[in-house]
């Protein structure tokens, strides 16, 4: 095949992008903040009874704290890192249009291409599955934490998140779990004095 069959076409100047181009993630940037908002205004009137210290405010305002600080590192590293695709040609590693690059794979000659390892697929759709699968736990936690209690509901989330996420360990995740939520419910009921929903369980001692 000559050269001169080669296609001349050579890669358009991409459009400007906006702001908001690769940086779809600050929606949950959003998120963040609005929960942190929440929580920072049931903390601040909150009704507190007595005078004990560290008292019932001190774990809702280092949350408030994390979750202050998370939302605000994640919205800089998405301002800073927008996760834009990048389909334009680069002149020094080879000048080459993906329109080029498609139309030279085509060859309409008669040999038989090589065989080679097959391009791998990435996956660029929002996983709503899994988000799916997160917010119905957190749905489930609400509605069942005043009839199963503390430790068998926060259990069942962390097991839940852990699945969806992609954790195939499911007796170590159970495992951790139970420890996870227990050992929070001794924190609050011996620490601060604050005993947590034990819903049925709590009946049967």
């Amino acid at each position: 095949m000559s050269t001169d069959s080669l296609p001349t076409r050579r890669a358009e100047n991409p459009r400007p992008h906006s702001f908001w181009t690769g940086r779809s993630e600050l929606a949950v940037v959003a998120l963040l903040y609005a929960i942190a908002v929440f929580l920072t205004v049931g903390t601040v009137t909150m009704k507190v009874m007595g005078s004990s210290v560290p008292g019932p405010q001190f774990f809702p305002i280092i949350v408030c704290i994390l979750l202050y600080g998370s939302a605000t590192a994640l919205a800089i590293n998405i301002i800073r890192h927008p996760k834009v695709s990048d389909t334009a040609a680069h002149p020094g590693h080879g000048d080459f249009s993906p329109d080029m690059l498609r139309d030279l794979g085509d060859l309409s000659d008669n040999s038989d291409p090589l065989p080679g390892p097959a391009a791998p697929t990435w996956a660029t759709h929002s996983d709503w599955k899994t988000v799916g699968q997160v917010v119905g736990a957190l749905v489930g936690f609400v509605l069942l934490l005043e009839i199963l209690g503390w430790i068998l509901c926060a259990a069942a989330l962390f097991w839940v998140v852990a699945r969806a996420l992609g954790s195939r360990r499911p007796l170590l995740d159970i495992g951790l779990a139970l420890l996870m939520s227990s050992f929070i419910q001794l924190a609050f009921n011996a620490g601060l004095g604050l005993p947590l929903p034990s819903g049925f369980v709590g009946g049967l001692f």
